[in-house]
């Protein structure tokens, strides 16, 4: 081989090598390999490993109002439903979980009273250390109306990230709102997220170093850009749902170098004898190698769960949430990919 052709080739391969090894490290390597060989990225299957384990179940509590339905602020309530929540580590490294709660209230009135979060801490220790029947307990209530001067009453699936050294709260319903913590104790409202859409069930990703919001419209689920959480871009539908089923809950998360949305559906039926028919347990797996875009033709799979959280403990093992279904309360079950 001449000089010049070797030197050429001994360069071109250092390049090749430096790509190589930056794809590795931002996890993309294997998959741009397989498409550089045509090859389509592995689809992995979630499946529900084990029986769900009931970590909280809500103790009772006085409702602090206003008025809504059956309800009356100022009464006591021996049984609290809870619904869409999510999951956040303190600076300590131990768990938390907030969501949507309300005293039982009824078939007529399902939802009402829905204006205040719940607080359920875990005892110290990792998350497999914690997931035992009833060890999560409750703190008190958060961002009741009476903390909200101003806002509408409804106080719905948020969602919580920390920036710096402040928690980050972003819930609906319509239009989002925003609250920040340093303790994840005192929360300070912080007004309307402006522009964002008409929907519901936020819930964030985290995407080339950017928050993006995810929530349910009627029939579809949407993704928008956030600007510094004060403010969303446009927000795009990024799935239609099959056979006018309702979304609730978007997760998406990424995997190997693919995307995975899980979102609970509803479809409409419901004979009223009890409340735990209205919380509906399928939730539908699509898979997508652009976070923008996913066809209800590729569904990966149907889990058993309500409003469920997909998230990852200190190792980097996988687990699912559910409320109102198995039990009273939020289960945490784990998750493995096949």
């Amino acid at each position: 081989m001449r000089a010049s052709a070797l030197a050429s080739a001994i360069l071109e391969n250092a390049v090749l090598i430096r790509i190589h090894s930056l794809l590795v490290v931002l996890g993309l390597s294997a998959w741009l390999c397989g498409a550089a060989r045509g090859e389509e990225v592995t689809v992995k299957i979630p499946r529900i490993e084990d029986a769900y384990t009931n970590v909280y179940k809500p103790s009772g509590d006085v409702y602090p109002g206003p008025a809504a339905g059956p309800l009356a602020p100022g009464k006591y309530y021996e049984k609290w439903v809870p619904n869409d929540h999510c999951f956040v580590r303190d600076e300590h490294g131990r768990w938390h979980c907030f969501g949507i709660t309300h005293p039982e209230s009824g078939v007529e009135e399902i939802h009402a009273g829905e204006y205040q979060s719940f607080h359920a801490l875990a005892p110290a220790g990792t998350l497999k250390s914690v997931l035992r029947e009833g060890a999560w307990k409750d703190e008190a209530k958060v961002l009741p109306p009476s903390a909200r001067p101003g806002e509408i009453p409804e106080n719905h699936a948020p969602c919580i990230v920390k920036t710096g050294h402040v928690y980050q709260m972003i819930y609906g319903p319509h239009p989002l709102r925003r609250a920040t913590s340093r303790d994840l104790y005192m929360w300070v409202p912080q007004g309307i997220v402006a522009n964002s859409p008409i929907t519901r069930d936020p819930n964030l990703l985290l995407w080339k170093d950017t928050y993006h919001v995810l929530t349910c419209g009627q029939f579809d689920v949407r993704m928008a850009k956030l600007d510094g959480f004060t403010s969303c871009g446009e927000s795009r539908v990024i799935l239609t749902m099959p056979d006018k089923i309702d979304p609730e809950s978007p997760t998406l998360i990424q995997r190997d170098g693919t995307f995975y949305l899980f979102v609970c559906g509803w479809n409409g039926i419901w004979d009223k004898k009890d409340i735990e028919g209205a919380y509906q347990h399928v939730t539908y797996v699509y898979q997508s190698d652009d976070p923008f875009r996913f066809d209800a033709g590729k569904e990966v799979t149907r889990l058993n769960a309500h409003a469920p959280e997909i998230f990852q403990d200190e190792d980097g093992d996988w687990y699912i949430s559910s409320v109102e279904w198995p039990h009273r309360g939020v289960s945490i079950a784990r998750l493995v990919w096949e």
